[in-house]
């Protein structure tokens, strides 16, 4: 399965919406898209799972490319 990450750079920073960055990464749930990202400085909004038509949109962007080696 395929998801979209919110996150900000950040940890410490109070979030910003304007400052709110995204990326797509794969895997079996929720859980384990966290658990690989656990290493990074990120402060994490929300993991949203894509599927349908909804993926199919997000992959008509330009910004779309899956996390690799994550």
């Amino acid at each position: 399965m395929i998801y979209k990450v919110y996150y900000q750079d950040s940890e410490i920073e109070m979030p910003v919406r304007e400052k709110t960055k995204t990326l797509y990464i794969e895997a079996e749930n929720e859980r384990a898209v966290r658990y690989k990202l656990k290493d990074r400085p990120y402060n994490i909004e929300l993991v949203q799972l894509l599927e349908g038509s909804h993926l199919d949109y997000e992959k008509q962007s330009e910004n779309f490319k899956l996390q690799e080696n994550v």
